[in-house]
């Protein structure tokens, strides 16, 4: 997701609440509220209250990055760990089109009504529910915390600055690209090994910290029992490949690393 100018946003439960009382008794409040407001739509606000009562953050800073389909910003937790919220946007249509092909065929979201507003929550669930299955096979990629409606909170991936968001492989010229081209490899493997295809692997979704390559945006990745499994696992190798050779890096074939890892299976 494309870097943008950081919103001016600080708020709590507080300000959470008095936005509920705005939208429901139609009177004016303060200046903080109104820009909330602006930023977040009632169902929204509604699931950032939840997630605040919870305990799950205690504040929420203006958005590091921005897409057409969601937008990250910046939270803290009671305990003062930074944390990514991932807010997804329910506006637009595009989401639907471009999205449910990776929802259907999945045996996990059978269920799920055509609605946009159905189709965003099943996609954050989806997102975490597949980056807790990553995480846990060991995979390089941000600790998943909570999911509720169309808000994602995970661990905040920094560039060694405290609330300063890691680039993507994209933004910046890895110092090892061999090193890192190896260890990618790996990361596939395990993800693949785990039962996942990421489905939409690239630069633009693989943050860079400390040398590694961390694994992002996990919404569009499918069991490897889903009918296009095998063909989203191609094309995620050749495009990761793909990358590296522009990078100078000598790299085998996609087509016989995708078969030393079916023949793995």
């Amino acid at each position: 997701m494309a870097d943008e100018e950081r919103v001016d946003i600080d708020v709590g439960l507080d300000e959470i609440d008095a936005a509920l009382r705005r939208r429901e008794k139609r009177r004016k409040d303060e200046e903080t509220v109104k820009v909330v407001e602006e930023v977040f739509d009632y169902r929204t606000l509604l699931a950032l209250h939840k997630l605040l009562s919870r305990g799950v953050i205690s504040r929420l800073y203006g958005a590091v990055a921005s897409g057409k389909e969601a937008r990250i910003h910046l939270g803290v937790t009671p305990s003062g760990e930074y944390v990514a919220v991932k807010i997804f946007l329910v506006a637009t249509a595009e989401f639907r089109r471009g999205r449910l092909k990776y929802i259907l065929g999945d045996p996990r979201f059978r269920r799920v009504k055509r609605d946009i507003r159905s189709i965003v929550k099943a996609w954050c669930y989806k997102e975490y529910r597949n980056l807790s299955r990553a995480y846990s096979a060991g995979v390089t990629t941000p600790k998943p915390h909570a999911a509720y409606e169309n808000i994602l909170v995970m661990e905040f991936i920094d560039a060694g600055e405290p609330g300063v968001p890691a680039p993507t492989l994209k933004e910046v010229l890895p110092e090892e690209p061999e090193q890192l081209y190896q260890q990618l490899k790996e990361e596939i493997r395990k993800t693949y090994q785990a039962g996942l295809v990421h489905a939409d692997l690239s630069e633009y979704n693989i943050l860079y910290k400390s040398g590694k390559g961390v694994l992002i945006d996990w919404g569009s990745a499918v069991l490897t029992s889903h009918p296009h499994a095998h063909e989203f696992l191609l094309h995620d190798i050749r495009t990761v490949f793909r990358y590296f050779r522009k990078l100078g890096v000598d790299t085998e074939d996609p087509l016989e690393f995708y078969r030393q890892l079916a023949q793995e299976k």
